[in-house]
């Protein structure tokens, strides 16, 4: 019974403890709802007077942005306005203008009617005098204007000389002061130093024992170098020493590297002398790319094809009167971008037809032509532009001067091939050269003597006064410049200098 009531009473108060949980639960619910509700209220509080706020702000920004758009369209307005009325006067002025343009158009094309009129009428008055000075003279119109000609050469030739001489000083000083000026300004900005280079056909060898591997047994070596590099080797008594012969400077180049190579190697049989000559030939072309690559890129000659560059590069093996023609080429670039900036020319057609001016000769032993009409159908192939190539064709006179880059090519070609030490000749070449030079001065009728002086950059011709004029002596020095530039090839020019001395001797007794 007493265990009944325990349970009893135990099960009561868990249902008191039960509906007490409960009870307070939900009077913390209503607390949380009614603090809640009071911050919903105080934020709906808080966001009105922040949109009042917005919507103030963004009243006052629209009103200041409203006047300022105002006032930049009165400015506008003012401008336009301002604009339309220069326009106005502009037109006004040139209505004026045309007008007085108009007014003497017409008074020039009365004036000219005028001397139309009066050339008629002058030439039909001549033409009447010249039919009675025929008629009295019975000579043809022709036939006086030969006889007129020579009577004012004779009675006048000494005006005419004091007048030519006059205009000779006037206009050469000039012109020569300020071509001087250019020039030398050009040669003192380059200063490049001078230094004659010949291609060296000779291969040093260690000792003379080296020869007797070279040949081989029964010269198969020597044979099948041959036959690989297209080089003539030349073992003679020299000692210590081979020379390699070819009209090719890049065959000899090819040969002398891989003679080279076989010598420091020591096995020299024809299976290697093939392999040697090609590792040769690879290098040199390698050489050959990237001295073309480096000359173009020194004188800022841009868009070159690859294969123009390579043909370039083969001048590094190729001299003329021992200069490198490819320095040469380098150096007459940089002349020839000064000169053309003196002169307002354009400097990048100038340095082009300066760098490629001598492309021929790379290739002149393998194609028929001369090295100028080589290059020209070079350039063509690849592409080059015609103001280039006008530029190069003209530096030998093989082709008129279009364009003033023509004449400058030809200048850096003369400044750079006539320094001195620039170039070296051998002494037949020079003896003939001057021996040349004076047979073609003495041919001229009335010449007396002539003589080459200055390594053949002067010659200098004293014609017979009795036979010759002045004005003949002028005639005889331009004829003589024109064949020697027609008949002779040398480095630089040569002056021509005509000398005729008149003496008068009386005796007194």
């Amino acid at each position: 019974m007493s265990l009944k009531l325990a349970l009893l009473l135990a099960l009561l108060a868990a249902s008191a403890g039960i509906g007490f949980g409960y009870l307070l639960r939900l009077l913390i619910s209503l607390g949380r709802k009614g603090s809640m509700e009071l911050e919903i209220r105080e934020l709906e509080a808080r966001s009105r007077e922040e949109a009042t706020q917005i919507l103030e702000e963004a009243e006052t920004k629209a009103e200041e942005i409203l006047k300022g758009a105002q006032n930049e369209l009165r400015e506008r307005e003012t401008r336009l306005k301002a604009g339309e009325d220069r326009i106005i006067k502009k037109e006004e002025t040139l209505d004026k203008r045309q007008s007085d343009i108009d007014r003497e158009a017409e008074r020039v094309e009365e004036r000219a009617v005028e001397v139309r009129s009066l050339k008629d009428r002058i030439q039909k008055l001549a033409e009447e005098k010249t039919q009675e000075l025929s008629k009295i003279s019975n000579l043809s119109i022709a036939e006086a204007k030969d006889e007129l000609m020579r009577i004012i050469e004779r009675d006048f030739e000494e005006d005419f000389l004091v007048k030519m001489k006059k205009i000779e000083t006037q206009n050469a000083e000039r012109l020569d002061k300020r071509a001087k000026e250019i020039l030398a300004t050009a040669i003192q900005r380059l200063s490049s130093s001078i230094a004659g280079e010949v291609m060296a056909t000779s291969v040093p060898l260690a000792s003379d024992d080296i020869k007797g591997k070279i040949i081989g047994k029964e010269g198969r070596n020597i044979k099948a170098f041959e036959r690989a590099t297209g080089v003539e080797v030349i073992v003679d008594d020299t000692p210590n020493l081979i020379t390699l012969s070819s009209f090719d400077p890049v065959r000899r180049a090819v040969a002398r590297l891989a003679l080279e190579n076989l010598i420091a190697d020591g096995r020299i049989q024809p299976a290697k002398i093939e392999e040697f000559v090609s590792k040769a030939q690879e290098e040199i072309n390698k050489i050959i790319r990237e001295k073309g690559e480096e000359a173009a890129l020194e004188c800022e000659v841009y868009n070159l094809d690859p294969k123009l560059l390579s043909i370039l590069g083969r001048l590094h093996f190729r001299t003329s009167y021992s200069q490198n023609v490819l320095e040469h080429s380098v150096e007459m670039a940089h002349l020839a971008g000064m000169i053309a900036e003196e002169l307002g020319a354009n400097v990048s057609v100038a340095k082009a037809g300066a760098l490629l001016h001598d492309i021929g000769k790379a290739l002149d032993h393998e194609v028929a032509g001369t090295h100028v009409e080589i290059g020209r159908r070079i350039l063509q192939k690849f592409g080059v532009s015609g103001e280039i190539i006008k530029a190069m064709q003209a530096h030998h006179g093989e082709y008129p001067y279009e364009t003033i880059e023509s004449v400058i090519v030809q200048t850096a070609d003369a400044i750079s091939g006539g320094r001195p030490g620039a170039r070296r000749d051998n002494l037949e070449n020079y003896l003939k050269r001057l021996e040349d030079l004076e047979n073609i001065a003495t041919s001229f009728e009335g010449v007396e003597k002539a003589y080459a002086l200055e390594a053949g950059r002067e010659i200098r011709v004293f014609v017979t006064p009795e036979k010759i004029s002045d004005l003949e002596a002028k005639k005889i020095a331009r004829d003589i410049a024109i064949r020697i530039e027609s008949e002779l090839k040398y480095p630089g020019e040569i002056k021509v200098n005509v000398i005729r001395e008149a003496r008068s001797i009386e005796f007194a007794r």
